[in-house]
Formats: structure tokens, C-alpha cells, sequence
């Protein structure tokens, strides 16, 4: 049984670690951006960039004064028993939010659309976002957390089959300009596509890429893994360097996650993560051990089963299982 208080206890730990400590995976894809970048004013944001988390991590601060929009990944083992069951899970990953918003700080940014209402601690009617993915065989729990800026940094389109790659590519370039010259996002990213799917999945697949992909990951089908890096290679010839200086610094890396969409249409989404990418894990095993990572581990071969089978090796539908 994984215990309801510490659940609250992981939540406020990886709330501090995601603030505070930046990856070492988009910290490594940073660094060896400055080997390459040619731009003088780039250059000099990317140093200023790594000594700025680098004083974050030993002042125990926040890495950046706008600390996003808090949400919640949570992959659950299809063993898994949580004391009190998922309502107590949000309950208590809702109680962390609103505490490590005062004891981090955090930027309290959440407020009602309408009357501006602000709670003051980054909770209110639907905040935090809450997704959640199983696991079988498992009796663990995973929650991880994303604070991503939640402003800009996200476009959408319906392309046509008829577009194909080449339709792709023009959309990202587009939108990574358009976000470049506008100040839309905060450069260098991790990019993530969303590609198929319906609207909401396509969004939801694409935020997920960006969010809870680590820099050098590939999708698993070799189509896929061949566009990423064409994208992350076309990305960063635009002349857009960190924060829009001359460069070549836009795209840390481009992770692609796909949805098997209706045979007319191929939508897509692309979604920039923040400068500071901020994300942290904790899994939650039953005999009360918690450990903590960077790496989400979101996209199982389960949760990109391709088939009927859990396995993913059934081929046929409707096929005995």
C-alpha cells in the first residue's frame, strides 16, 4: 500500500527539484551548443544560462523568476493500491502544491480567466493538471511534475496526407520563427511535435514530447526517429539563436510523439519547452521507498502499443487474447 502522506512528501520534493535544479540531460545538450554556436550574443546567453543554474542549485533558488504553471504526470502500476485511493492522491498532490508554492517560493500564476481571482498558491478549478498513463505488472507509482511557462510556445494545424513531410517541415519552421521574432519563446527548447491523433490528443501528445522526452531520446520507429532529427537540424539553421540573438541555438533537441489520426487529415502540434526545463520524478513503491530522477520514463512500449494485445504483439483486432 503506498501511503497517502507520502505521496504529499514526494510531490513537495520533486516540486523543489523541478524549480530549482536543471537536468542533466538538457544541460549536457546546452553545453554542447556552445561548442557549435557562432553567435557572439548567443553565445554569451547560453554561458550566462548555465552559471545562472548553476547559482540556482547552490542558493537552493529557483532557476527563474516566472516558475510556470505546476502540472502533474502520474503512471500508475496496474498493481498499484494508494491509501485513499486517487481522490486522496489529488488531494495530496494538490496540498503540495499550495505548500511548495509559499516554501520554495514559487510565482503563484494561477488565477480565474474571468474575475482574475488569484488563490495565491497555484491551485484553483482545474490547476494542477493532472494526466495520468498505467503500467502493467508494476505495483509502483510514478509522479512527475512539469512547470511549464504557460503563456506562448504552442501552435496548431490541420495538414492535409497530400502535404506530407515536406508540409511538416514548413509548419515547424514557421512556428519557430513566428515564436523567434515575436518573442514567443524562451530559446533554446526542447521542441516536441504532436503528429495524428484527434485535436486534443495531437495538443496533448506534442506538450508531452516537449515536456517528458530527455535531449538524445529517439522514437523507437526509425520514420519517426528520422524526422526528429531532420527538424532539430532545420530548426536551428533559421538564424535564431538563445532568446532570438543571431545563432544557431534554437532546437536543444526534437522529440516527436504520434496518434493514429482519421484517414483524411494529419494534424500537428508543436510545443517549445522552457529555457529552464523544469521536470522531476519520484516513484512511490509499496514498501514505502521513494526514488527521485529526471527522467520521466513517460512513453513505455505499453503506452505506444501499436495493436490490439497489451503486449503490443497481436495484430489482428478483434483477436483472442
Amino acid at each position: 500500500m503506498i501511503k497517502a502522506e507520502a505521496i504529499e512528501r514526494a510531490s513537495n520534493e520533486i516540486m523543489a527539484k523541478a524549480a530549482i535544479d536543471i537536468p542533466d540531460d538538457y544541460k549536457s545538450g546546452i553545453k554542447s551548443m556552445i561548442n557549435i554556436e557562432k553567435g557572439d550574443l548567443s553565445a554569451f546567453v547560453l554561458e550566462a544560462m548555465l552559471e545562472n543554474w548553476e547559482v540556482a542549485t547552490a542558493d537552493r533558488r529557483p532557476m527563474c523568476g516566472d516558475t510556470g504553471v505546476p502540472r502533474y504526470y502520474v503512471k500508475t502500476g496496474n498493481e498499484a493500491r494508494i491509501e485513499g485511493g486517487f481522490v486522496e492522491l489529488e488531494h495530496r498532490i494538490r496540498r503540495a502544491t499550495a505548500t511548495a508554492t509559499h516554501n520554495i517560493p514559487l510565482r503563484p500564476n494561477r488565477v480565474h480567466p474571468l474575475t482574475r481571482q488569484d488563490n495565491n498558491n497555484n491551485v484553483g478549478m482545474n490547476a494542477p493538471e493532472i494526466e495520468y498513463s498505467f503500467e502493467p505488472d508494476a505495483d509502483w507509482i510514478d509522479i512527475t511534475t512539469v512547470h511549464k511557462g504557460g503563456l506562448f510556445g504552442t501552435d496548431y494545424r490541420m495538414l492535409f496526407p497530400g502535404d506530407g513531410i515536406d508540409g511538416i517541415k514548413r509548419f515547424f519552421l514557421d512556428v519557430l520563427l513566428a515564436f523567434g521574432k515575436r518573442g514567443l519563446a524562451c530559446q533554446p527548447a526542447i521542441v516536441g511535435v504532436g503528429l495524428g491523433g484527434s485535436k486534443d490528443t495531437c495538443m496533448m501528445l506534442g506538450k508531452q514530447a516537449a515536456c517528458l522526452r530527455t535531449v538524445g531520446s529517439h522514437h523507437p520507429q526509425a520514420e519517426v526517429a528520422k524526422l526528429e532529427d531532420e527538424l532539430k537540424q532545420l530548426g536551428n539553421k533559421t538564424g535564431l539563436g538563445a532568446m532570438g540573438f543571431n545563432g544557431s541555438s534554437t532546437v536543444v533537441d526534437c522529440n516527436i510523439e504520434v496518434g493514429y489520426t482519421h484517414t483524411g487529415g494529419m494534424p500537428i502540434s508543436v510545443h517549445c519547452f522552457c529555457l529552464s526545463s523544469r521536470r522531476a520524478t519520484a516513484r512511490l513503491h509499496s514498501d514505502g521507498s521513494i526514488e527521485y530522477r529526471t527522467d520521466p520514463e513517460w512513453f513505455t512500449p505499453y503506452m505506444r502499443r501499436n495493436t490490439v494485445g497489451r503486449d503490443g504483439n497481436s495484430v489482428l483486432a478483434g483477436a483472442a487474447e
